[in-house]
Formats: structure tokens, C-alpha cells, sequence
């Protein structure tokens, strides 16, 4: 039996039955009591209604899989630079650097991972596939800290390292890169497909199921910064990179534990590839530019049906790939594209200046675990009756906010909101970012002015020379900005996400995901340029570089007010292209 409802096209995010239907501004939605395009793990069709596949029940195991996998991640991420400027000898910049890169190429490559998945392996495979590698990632990871433990420390405390033994090294991170380029973006996917948009109790669900994911990811990072770099500082680097390798492979046992519960989702066979599909429309569009519509195409290009679409006003240019040659070959390759092709190709397309002004703020976010965790290293860390915390341990509290704040957002922010706005989920994708960039902006704006008072401690005890001694300043002056950043995660990383999944095509989720991802990839290569480029225009400047290794003799102050102002001006431009964003609009029950 099917259910037949009308939506009204527009630039809000509400999506709700309405009454007295005119052709003119409603298009017609039809479902039916089977959820189309997803069957059971014997390949049976699944009931939008009382089935026991999908919902929470399903959900929850993937997202026990992600905690494994974060508690591994952020083993390895959160230290990283104690290790590579304490345990190998590295100079702060040229650490910065090499974990900017590896952190870029961590959320470039699920771009890569999305592909396979949406394309050709599915998204339960590609998790599969990619837990392997990511495990034989951890396991060489543990095998290089062994090997290097065995070689032993020289006279200045640097490990002895062999071509062999950096090669060993890196080539471990860069593994541990690829398998998360798989995992990351489907596994999200995947959890959120275990939710009908269409039914509205369960598209509400969904909108929680991003929230305690996030959740459940702080949880995760904070068992990392707390218990993992602890044991790093403190007890062995072997250690603490065979207990990331223990909890991935919990991880995915506990995922293939649910796999009797899942909804998968299937393509038609016949169906073109999707990313291909909506490449096509880019490559007619090319091709046809100079074209001039017939009688037969150009209805085609103005028919009602076409104008109806949510942004069929925008890009115009693409609606030219719906033209069909007199002289075009008759084997499919230079064939017009669908109305649906070209709708999809102008769905992405408005991504574009969203993904571009997020930029900055991940820009912002690279910071943390780099220059925040090594003005820590300087600043007395004492609690109580001489227990000094890890420097990477003051990454806790961006979670610790992130855990307090998310039952707040879910359960106060957006009943009260939903109140004022009408809106299912309180405040729209959009204005949730831009609260996000708005608060990071204030965290940059603390960070300069701690730093200051930081610098100006070290010069009032005469440290400014002795950048190995513990500034007489408590790190207690760096939690406003950690917990600042922490409720700009709440609001920006949680929207993104689910901005990125929401918006795409629905046979590009993953690829949507990647492309939040891909974000914080750009900003860390970003964040890595900027400061090499500093690096180089300052070092000859009468105030000396703003990066040296004497932490004492640095300008981070200068680098974050220059940050806190590139955020503003980002703000902006955001602003501005959120004004003018059209949501893509969802068909309902």
C-alpha cells in the first residue's frame, strides 16, 4: 500500500505535509510500506515499519566500532609530537609539519575511500576491508616502537633511528591513513542509514544519532588524552601503541557482531555509477556549451517539472548537459543527461562555497594538538600532591566539554529552540555551523591572549633562555580555550556532518561524508603551509621567526590574532553563502 503526500519547495529546512495543493509549488512524494533500495542481510526487502532491522538496535554496534577506532586514533594523534620532537629528535617546525601532513592526507584520502564504497564495494565491505589494513597499520606502528625501544636512546635522548627504522615509521602512520580513509566516512554512513528519513519518528532519530555519535567520539578521544598519553609520557610508547591495535580489533568484532541486524543498501544493477552519472553532466555541459537548444530539447530545459526543482534557477549552464546533438553518437557516451542528473550535479555543486568558507575553521581546529600541546609542555602542570598530567592530557577537555554539552544540546537546546523556530532539529545545518565559527573565532582570541601572559611570565622569571625549565604560569590559563573549542565542536563539527550527509544525493552519502572530512584535510596541509611560510618570512625579521624550537623566544600570540582575524573575516563570507544556500528537500512518509 502506498502513502501519497505533497512538499512544498523552498529555503527553509521544515518538511511537512501541507494542504491546499496547487501543481504550481508542490511536487508529489509517493512511498510505500517497504523502505526501496535496502533489504536485510539475506537480501530480503525490509518494512518501514516494526522491523527488526535497523533503528538504534543497529546503529549502536556501529557505533561501538567507532569507538574502538577512535580510542586508536587518538593513541596515536593526540602525543604525536612529544614523540616525534622528544623520542626522534625532530625540530618543532619540521614535527609540525609532518603531522600536519599525515593529518591531511588522514582526511583527504576518505574522498578515495568514499568512492570505492559508493561505487563499487558498498559501505559494510569497505569498513571490513578497511579495519584489516587499519589493523596491520597499528601492528607495524607497535613493531617500529619495539624495534626503536630495542635500538636505545643516544646522548641527547634522540633514538638512533636507521633509514629503515623511519621508513618502518612512517610508512605504519600512512597505512593506519589508508585504513581510516575506508572506515571513517562509511562507517558514519552506514550508521545513519540504518535510519528512514522518511518515517518521522525515525528521520528524528536520526538527527540524535549524529549528536551521540560525536558523543560517543569525545568519549573515545578522552580515554585516549587521558589514559594513552599518560602511559606514553610515562611507561612505554610500546605499550600504548598495542593498546590501539587491541581496541580496533575489538572494534570490529563487535561490528560484525551486528551484522544480522543491518540494512544494507543496494543499487539497481542497471544503474549507472553514481559518481560517474553526475560527472557526465559536468562533461555535456562542457561539451555543449556553445550549443543552442532544438524544439525538442529545449522543452526539455523549461519544462514545468525542471523548474520545480529546489535551485533549477542555479547554474544554468549545467541545464545545457540536457541537450542531445543531432550528431551525437547513438552508443551512450555523448547522449543528453536526465533532469535527476542534472538536479544531482547542481546538489554538489552548491556544496562548493560551503566546503571552501569551513576552510578556516579547520584551520583553527589543526592547532590544538600541535602548538596548544606544546605551550602545555611549558606551563606548570601540577595537580595536587606533585601529579604532573601529560602536556596531550589537556586535549580532555575538549571532550570532557564536548560529553557535558551534547546531552545539553539534545535535550535542552533544541526543545527550546524547536519552540521558537518551528524547526524539527531547533536551528537549522547551517545556523548550527555558524555558531560553531563564531565561537572558535573567540577561542583564537583567547588563545593570543594567553600566550601573551604566557610569554610575559617566562620573560618576568628570566626564562626567556631556558626553554627546557616550567614557566611559573598553571596550564589552568589554557582551559578557557580548550572548553571554547570544545561547544565550537558541539555546533560545528556535529552540523557538518550531518549537513554533508544530509545534502548530497542519497547514493552519495559516504562521498558526502568524505567531503566534511576533507575539510580538516585541506586545513591541516593549510595550517602547514601557513606556518612554514611564516616560518620563512620572519626567521630573518629583527624579532626572529614567530616558530622557533625556544618556545620562549616564539610569536604564537602573533600567529593566533592572525588566525582570530581570518576567522572573523570568514565568518563573513559565511554568512553570506548561508544566506543563499538552497537545502536539498527529502521525500517523507
Amino acid at each position: 500500500m502506498a502513502a501519497v503526500s505533497f512538499e512544498k519547495g523552498g529555503n527553509d529546512n521544515e518538511h511537512e505535509p501541507l494542504m491546499n495543493i496547487t501543481t504550481s509549488n508542490y511536487h508529489l512524494i509517493i512511498s510505500s510500506d517497504t523502505i526501496e533500495g535496502v533489504v536485510d542481510y539475506r537480501g530480503q526487502k525490509v518494512q518501514s515499519f516494526g522491523s527488526k532491522y535497523g533503528g538504534w538496535g543497529s546503529a549502536l554496534p556501529i557505533i561501538g566500532a567507532e569507538f574502538g577506532e577512535n580510542i586508536a586514533y587518538y593513541g596515536i594523534s593526540s602525543n604525536l609530537i612529544s614523540y616525534l620532537t622528544g623520542h626522534l629528535g625532530q625540530s618543532t617546525v619540521s614535527a609540525v609539519a609532518s603531522i600536519n601532513a599525515w593529518c591531511g592526507m588522514v582526511w583527504m584520502l576518505p574522498l578515495v575511500g568514499a568512492f570505492v564504497a559508493d561505487s563499487y564495494l558498498g559501505r559494510f565491505r569497505t569498513i571490513f576491508f578497511s579495519s584489516v589494513i587499519y589493523e596491520l597499520g597499528l601492528g607495524f606502528l607497535t613493531l617500529s616502537a619495539l624495534l626503536t625501544s630495542i635500538m636505545g636512546p643516544t646522548e641527547d635522548g634522540a633514538v638512533s633511528e636507521t633509514p629503515f627504522l623511519g621508513m618502518l615509521f612512517f610508512s605504519s602512520l600512512y597505512l593506519v591513513a589508508i585504513g581510516k580513509a575506508g572506515f571513517k566516512p562509511c562507517a558514519e554512513a552506514f550508521g545513519a542509514d540504518q535510519f528512514d528519513e522518511r518515517n518521522p519518528e525515525e528521520r528524528a532519530s536520526k538527527s540524535s544519532f549524529f549528536n551521540w555519535w560525536y558523543f560517543v567520539l569525545c568519549v573515545g578521544s578522552t580515554i585516549s588524552h587521558v589514559v594513552l598519553t599518560y602511559i606514553q609520557d610515562n611507561i612505554s610508547w610500546v605499550l600504548c601503541f598495542a593498546i590501539p591495535c587491541i581496541c580496533m580489533l575489538l572494534g570490529l568484532f563487535v561490528f560484525l557482531l551486528g551484522m544480522k541486524t543491518y540494512r544494507f543498501s543496494i543499487q539497481d544493477e542497471n544503474k549507472e555509477n553514481p559518481i560517474l552519472r553526475i560527472a557526465r553532466v559536468y562533461v555535456a555541459a562542457a561539451r555543449n556549451w556553445r550549443a543552442t537548444s532544438t524544439s525538442t530539447e529545449g522543452e526539455g530545459i523549461k519544462s514545468p517539472y525542471l523548474q520545480l526543482r529546489v535551485g533549477a534557477h542555479q547554474f544554468k549552464f549545467l541545464d545545457k548537459a540536457l541537450i542531445e546533438l543531432p550528431n551525437s553518437d547513438r552508443d551512450g557516451s555523448d547522449k543528453s543527461c536526465t533532469v535527476d542528473q542534472v538536479e544531482d550535479a547542481k546538489v554538489l555543486l552548491r556544496l562548493v562555497p560551503v566546503w571552501i568558507v569551513c576552510l578556516t575553521y579547520a584551520v583553527v581546529a589543526a592547532q590544538c594538538s600541535t602548538f596548544f600541546t606544546k605551550q602545555a609542555s611549558t606551563m606548570d602542570r601540577t595537580i595536587g600532591q606533585g601529579f604532573q598530567i601529560p602536556p596531550a592530557s589537556l586535549l580532555s577537555v575538549i571532550s570532557f566539554s564536548i560529553i557535558i554539552f551534547i546531552p545539553i544540546y539534545d535535550q535542552l537546546f533544541v526543545p527550546l529552540t524547536r519552540r521558537l523556530t518551528k524547526n524539527q532539529s531547533g536551528i537549522s545545518m547551517l545556523q548550527r555551523i555558524g555558531c560553531g565559527i563564531f565561537l572558535s573565532t573567540l577561542a583564537m582570541v583567547l588563545a593570543a591572549l594567553v600566550e601573551k601572559k604566557r610569554l610575559e611570565t617566562a620573560f618576568g622569571s628570566g626564562l626567556i633562555d631556558k626553554p627546557n625549565e616550567i614557566i611559573p604560569l598553571s596550564f589552568w590559563w589554557l582551559v578557557p580555550q580548550y572548553i571554547m573549542l570544545g561547544i565550537a565542536e558541539v555546533f560545528a563539527m556535529v552540523g557538518l556532518q550531518e549537513f554533508f550527509y544530509d545534502q548530497v544525493p542519497d547514493d552519495l552519502r559516504s562521498m558526502g561524508l568524505s567531503l566534511y572530512l576533507s575539510i580538516f584535510g585541506i586545513g591541516d596541509f593549510l595550517s602547514s603551509f601557513f606556518i612554514y611560510g611564516i616560518d620563512k618570512l620572519t626567521r630573518g625579521s629583527s624579532q626572529g621567526s614567530w616558530f622557533p624550537d625556544n618556545l620562549n623566544r616564539a610569536h604564537l600570540d602573533y600567529f593566533y590574532w592572525l588566525l582570530a582575524g581570518l576567522s572573523a573575516t570568514n565568518l563573513v563570507a559565511y554568512l553570506y553563502v548561508s544566506k543563499y544556500y538552497l537545502y536539498k528537500r527529502v521525500s517523507l512518509m
